[in-house]
């Protein structure tokens, strides 16, 4: 009897070791991010569009880039989203066996502080309180590699909250300013009303010196939380990454439904957002996997 592509799928899942099952199907571990965050509900819209296609899927709530790496790389995860520069480390100088799936969308690094502050610019940031987001988040990383390229005189005062977080100790003064990598606009953030964002584009030059190209220049357009002028920041993408030792067949189905379902899914508002394939290929050093350079050459030949 011929086995269907489904069952195919379901015996590969298997082999490549997931845990766990529904309704007797193997599960894909899916590290995401915090629940209403961007990769949060990115996550949640990926993870219904694949169980459309037979992959059972078990959403793993994360502090998001670092930890989505880390659970990859010891197997506790299965494919998982991060910021660029996160996955580049991860490759070149942690060497986990990570591989891409697809670049998706440009995140936009925002340094917010109240719109009344005398603050002007990151320099003056120097021996005031920081959050630089949450321990084991990729704007974690990306915060403290612009804080050293911004070369303050004296170090600011460190905390590690999430965005929530972030934004309310803002509000109570115990913090003066926080970084936060998404897109533009980001809900949490539109919906204040009395932030601004101060601009960090001339550190792009410096950080690619010491990085590579996963930082570019980019701009937070006018109008976006209420500034006059638009605002030139750094940009980082973010990439559906995998464990490299992810069957082919299941990197293949995954990277085939994120283009597929790309209009349900609603990545953010920023370039390559409407999931471009061209776009997702330029993952740099980070090596796409060879199941989803199956998909891309089953598109392109």
């Amino acid at each position: 009897m011929p086995i269907s592509r489904r069952a195919l799928l379901g015996l590969a899942v298997l082999a490549a070791g997931c845990s766990g099952s529904r309704d007797g199907w193997p599960e894909l571990r899916l590290a995401t991010g915090l629940a209403g965050g961007p990769y949060g509900q990115l996550g949640d819209r990926l993870a219904a569009e694949l169980r459309r296609d037979g992959l059972g899927v078990r959403v793993l709530r994360t502090a998001a880039s670092v930890q989505n790496l880390a659970m990859m790389a010891d197997g506790r995860a299965d494919a998982g989203f991060s910021l660029a520069d996160s996955a580049d480390d991860a490759v070149r100088v942690r060497h986990q066996p990570v591989s891409a799936l697809a670049r998706m969308y440009m995140n936009y690094v925002h340094l917010v502080v109240p719109k009344d502050t005398g603050i002007a610019e990151v320099t003056e940031l120097a021996g005031r309180a920081v959050s630089i987001g949450a321990e084991g988040s990729g704007t974690a990383v990306t915060a403290t590699r612009v804080l050293a390229a911004a070369g303050l005189r004296k170090p600011p005062g460190i905390v590690r909250l999430e965005l929530d977080a972030s934004i309310k100790a803002l509000r109570d003064g115990t913090i003066e300013a926080f970084f936060w990598s998404g897109g533009v606009p980001t809900p949490a953030l539109a919906a204040l009303g009395d932030i601004r964002l101060l601009p960090l584009e001339p550190l792009v030059p410096v950080l690619r010196r010491g990085f590579g190209p996963v930082y570019e220049h980019a701009s937070v357009p006018a109008g976006t939380y209420g500034a006059t002028q638009p605002v030139p920041t750094v940009g980082t993408p973010s990439y559906l990454m995998c464990r490299s030792t992810l069957a082919d067949d299941v990197a293949y189905t995954i990277t085939e439904t994120l283009f597929r379902a790309r209009d349900r899914l609603q990545a953010p508002s920023a370039p390559g957002g409407r999931l471009d394939k061209r776009y997702a290929i330029g993952t740099g050093i980070v090596p796409l996997h060879p199941g989803a350079v199956r998909y891309y050459r089953s598109v392109y030949g």
